[in-house]
C-alpha cells in the first residue's frame, strides 16, 4: 500500500479492518490493533466477541454474499476487556475481474453515544412515570383547547378521546368556558390559575384547582399548553359544611330574633291574663307560645341538616296525605303566581316509613323550585306545575314536572351542590342541596330530566320500608369497609 495511503489508512478515528471470505483478518489499522491487538489471520468473531463461530447477522457475510454494503449495530470486547459499542459499515474490495476477494469493515464507536441515549431513556421514562403517576389530572391541550394528551388518572376520571375538547370531557358544554386558564396562558406565555367543578364520566363532582403552563417549541412559540387539576372537593366540602352553618346562622337570625319577639308578645298576654283573670287573654298567648316555639324548632332542626348527618324520625306515613299536606301549601303561591298545579295520586296509594316532616320540606323545596322556573319564563304564555305519588314496587315515587325554562346538563349535574343556584341572586343554593340530603337519608335518589326553554322534571324514589334502607346500607358497609 502507498506510504500515503497507509498514513491514511491508519489514522481514520473507527476500527478498521480487512476480511477474507473466511472471515480473517487480512489487515487492521492502528486504532485496531491498540484496542484488539495486532491478531493478523485470525478470525474476526474471535477477536471481537470471543467466539468459536461467525456470528448471525453478519454485515461482513453478507457483503460477501451481494457485493453491497451493509450496516449493523454491534457490541464488542477490546483486549482489556471493556465492552465498546459500535456501528458498522462494510466495502466491498475487488480483484481486476471484479470478483470480491476481501471487506474492509468500519466500525465507529459509539459508546458514549449509546450511554447518553440510555441516560435519556431513563430520564424520559422517569418523566413519563411522574406524568402518569402524579395525584392530579393533567392534560396537554393545543390552540383550539383538543386534549393531545393525558396521564393515567385523568384518563380513568373523565376518559380520553385524541382530539376532545377540554371543555366536553371537563364539563360536558359544547363551547369554551368563560374563563379558560389555558386559553389565558396561550394569549399572554404566563402561567394562570382557576378554581372549577368539573364532572368525571360516572357523574361525579369534583372540585378542582386549575393551574397552567406553557409548551414552547425551539423557536420559542408556545404550541401546546399543560393543564394540571388537583382534588380539592374533600378541602371543599368541609369548608362548605363550616360555611353552610354560618350561612344558616346568619341567614335566619332575624328569623329567630323575630319569633322570640312573638314569644315575648305571647308571654305578655299569658302573664297579663292571668293578672286580670281572662281566661281568652291566657288562651290567646299560650297559642302564640306554643306557635313560637315551634316555628324555632324548626329552624334548629334545618340547622342540624346543615351541621351534621340527621338520622329521620322513621315512622309509619300514609300517602295521600302527605301528598294532600304538601299540596294544600303550594296552591296558593302557585294560584298567586298564574300557575296551574295538577296533583295526581294513585288510587291504590298506600303508606310508607319515613320521616314526614323531612319528605315535606324536601317535596316543598322542589314545588317551589319549579314554581320559581315557570315564574322566570317569559317565553310561553301559560304555566303549569305537575304533582304525583305512586308506589312502583318496593319503592314510593314522587314525581314534579314543569314547563318552566328548563336546564342544561352542565346545571343540571351541579344543581345539588351546596351553594350552587340558577336563580342568581334570587337564590342561595342552599334548597335542592337539602332535598337531596334529605332523600338520600331515606335511601333513595333524585332523577332531574330537563330541556333548557321546554321544561323539568324531578323524580324522587324511596324505599317504601326502613329494612330496605338498612339492609343497603349493610351491603355498602361490607362493600367499603
Amino acid at each position: 500500500m502507498d506510504h500515503r495511503y497507509r498514513e491514511y489508512f491508519d489514522e481514520m478515528p473507527c476500527y478498521v479492518s480487512v476480511q477474507d471470505p473466511e472471515f480473517r483478518i487480512m489487515d487492521a489499522n492502528r486504532r485496531f490493533r491498540e484496542d484488539f491487538g495486532n491478531l493478523l489471520g485470525d478470525h474476526c468473531y474471535r477477536v471481537y466477541k470471543n467466539r468459536e463461530e461467525r456470528c448471525p447477522d453478519c454485515a461482513v457475510a453478507l457483503t460477501f454474499e451481494d457485493g453491497q454494503s451493509h450496516g449493523s449495530e454491534e457490541v464488542v470486547t477490546t483486549r482489556d476487556g471493556a465492552e465498546v459499542s459500535v456501528i458498522i459499515y462494510t466495502r466491498p474490495i475487488r480483484d481486476e475481474k471484479g470478483k470480491i476477494v476481501a471487506v474492509m469493515e468500519m466500525s465507529t464507536d459509539i459508546t458514549e453515544l449509546k450511554m447518553l441515549q440510555h441516560k435519556l431513556d431513563e430520564s424520559q421514562q422517569l418523566y413519563r412515570l411522574l406524568f402518569e403517576e402524579v395525584p392530579c389530572f393533567i392534560s396537554v391541550q393545543d390552540p383550539d383547547l383538543k386534549i393531545v394528551q393525558a396521564n393515567r388518572r385523568f384518563r380513568e376520571d373523565f376518559g380520553f378521546q385524541p382530539g376532545a375538547h377540554c371543555f366536553d370531557l371537563y364539563k360536558h358544554r359544547r363551547e369554551p368556558c368563560l374563563v379558560c386558564p389555558v386559553m389565558q396562558t396561550f394569549q399572554d406565555g404566563k402561567p394562570h390559575s382557576s378554581e372549577e367543578v368539573v364532572t368525571s364520566k360516572s357523574g361525579e363532582q369534583i372540585n378542582v384547582l386549575v393551574n397552567t403552563a406553557p409548551i414552547r417549541d425551539a423557536a420559542g412559540q408556545i404550541v401546546r399548553v399543560m393543564e394540571m387539576s388537583t382534588n380539592i372537593t374533600e378541602i371543599r366540602r368541609i369548608q362548605s359544611q363550616l360555611t353552610s352553618l354560618g350561612l344558616l346562622v346568619g341567614s335566619i337570625s332575624h328569623g329567630i330574633k323575630g319569633q322570640l319577639t312573638g314569644l315575648d308578645g305571647g308571654i305578655y298576654l299569658v302573664n297579663s291574663g292571668y293578672a286580670k283573670n281572662d281566661p281568652e287573654r291566657v288562651k290567646k298567648g299560650w297559642a302564640m307560645v306554643q306557635r313560637n316555639v315551634g316555628r324555632i324548632r324548626s329552624m334548629v332542626l334545618d340547622i342540624l341538616y346543615y351541621a351534621k348527618d340527621r338520622e329521620p324520625q322513621w315512622c309509619l306515613v300514609p300517602l295521600r296525605d302527605l301528598v294532600a299536606e304538601v299540596a294544600e301549601g303550594m296552591e296558593k303561591k302557585a294560584s298567586d303566581l298564574g300557575i296551574a298545579f295538577h296533583v295526581d295520586v294513585a288510587k291504590d296509594a298506600g303508606d310508607f316509613e319515613g320521616d314526614p316532616k323531612a319528605i315535606r320540606s324536601m317535596l316543598t323545596n322542589i314545588l317551589e323550585n319549579s314554581c320559581d322556573a315557570c315564574r322566570t319564563d317569559v317565553e310561553k304564555p301559560d304555566h303549569r306545575v305537575l304533582f304525583s305519588a305512586a308506589e312502583e314496587g318496593s319503592h314510593v315515587v314522587f314525581t314534579i314536572e314543569d314547563n318552566g325554562t328548563g336546564i342544561d346538563q352542565e346545571t343540571r349535574e351541579k344543581v345539588f351542590s351546596l351553594f350552587f343556584s340558577s336563580k342568581g341572586i334570587e337564590g342561595t343554593g342552599l334548597g335542592l342541596f337539602i332535598s337531596n340530603k334529605i332523600v338520600t337519608s331515606h335511601g333513595g335518589r333524585i332523577e332531574v330530566d330537563s330541556t333548557p326553554k321546554v321544561g323539568t322534571r324531578f323524580t324522587v324514589r324511596i324505599p317504601r320500608r326502613r329494612t330496605e334502607v338498612l339492609e343497603d346500607a349493610d351491603r355498602d358497609e361490607v362493600a367499603h369497609p
